[in-house]
């Protein structure tokens, strides 16, 4: 098994809380598709082509969406580190399997924003419990706009009361059509339930509610077998704020950077006091999401559907080691 070396300037054990701060990044059931090679001069962010959902995922697109959020972390991870770095997505060689590079460029210190994200990283988290019913003001709307514009990204605020009644139909269309495919719903059952010792998936402790007919979403059910009663009067909120992250451009380079747009909207999220879970089936049903890129105007690509807004606080997810993250060092050809 690989172990952690020195890179970019740091000393091993630098570098391995670097990536762990990577491995908190969220991903479709917390299935964590990241794997990273470690060289002096460089980290390799890669995709862990073994924990892909066919399935639930079938272009892939999540799982770049997920590296990129953990490529964000990384970052962060470094600056916090004092290391100014350069990235390269996408890189063919030296590297042709990866999804990004990471070099060092210099040195830097860093500013208060980037202190204050740095330590929302271990305290995010996807909360699928029921929102309180306060909205989210338009000064926290506004920041988290903010916070996608500087990943190259966009994230669109859906306003209106149409607006909305038509992103509620494109969740529930998606939904039922993967409620209806049994291999969406087998990598579901995979990742959820009572799964002693596991270091991925959804414990029911980070389930949230079973979804009921009186919802005004859709939302999947990570209780598998319906051990858990919903509690009476414990219904999801009725207008939580529901806004979609999107890139400018379709494919690989698109999805890594919405990937760190909705990571930088996510920890931004965080540090307001936001709360904020996923409602990724029109993302992932391909006829579904081409209705909702032509409902957003027809350029810009959406990414992920992000529900936010104030809630209690939910337990972390389990992580797989940073050990078990590595692969093996290859000689240096940059």
């Amino acid at each position: 098994m690989a172990h952690v070396i020195a890179a970019l300037g740091l000393p091993p054990e630098q570098v391995e809380a670097a990536l762990r701060s990577a491995s908190l990044a969220p991903s479709v059931h917390n299935s964590q598709p990241w794997r990273f090679r470690v060289l002096p001069d460089r980290i390799e962010l890669h995709p862990d082509l073994g924990r892909r959902l066919p399935a639930t995922d079938p272009e892939d697109r999540e799982l770049r969406l997920s590296c990129g959020a953990a490529l964000f972390n990384l970052r962060l991870a470094l600056q916090g580190f004092g290391v100014r770095p350069l990235v390269t997505i996408t890189p063919g060689h030296p590297a042709p399997d990866a999804l990004a590079i990471v070099r060092r460029v210099g040195g830097l210190t860093p500013d208060d924003e980037t202190r204050t994200l740095l330590k929302a990283v271990p305290l995010r988290r996807t909360n699928r419990r029921p929102f309180f019913e306060s909205g989210v003001d338009a000064r926290h709307a506004y920041a988290m706009v903010r916070a996608a514009q500087l990943e190259r990204s966009w994230l669109h605020i859906v306003g209106s009361r149409e607006e909305v009644a038509r992103m509620k139909d494109f969740v529930r269309r998606a939904h039922r059509i993967q409620q209806e495919d049994p291999e969406v719903q087998a990598e579901l059952g995979t990742f959820t339930g009572h799964r002693p010792g596991a270091t991925d998936g959804v414990p029911p402790a980070s389930a949230g509610f079973h979804p009921e007919a009186q919802d005004e979403w859709a939302f999947r059910d990570f209780h598998p077998g319906h051990e858990h009663e919903r509690l009476s009067g414990k219904d999801y909120e009725s207008n939580p704020l529901v806004a979609v992250v999107c890139s400018h451009h379709e494919g690989p380079l698109g999805e890594i950077q919405a990937g760190q747009a909705m990571q930088r909207v996510l920890l931004t999220a965080t540090t307001l006091g936001l709360s904020a879970s996923f409602m990724s089936q029109p993302i992932e049903v391909r006829t579904v999401r081409e209705e909702l890129r032509r409902a957003l105007g027809g350029v810009l690509v959406p990414q992920a559907l992000l529900r936010m807004g104030f809630s209690t606080p939910v337990p972390a997810t389990p992580r797989r080691p940073v050990a078990e993250l590595l692969m093996e060092p290859t000689t240096s050809t940059s």
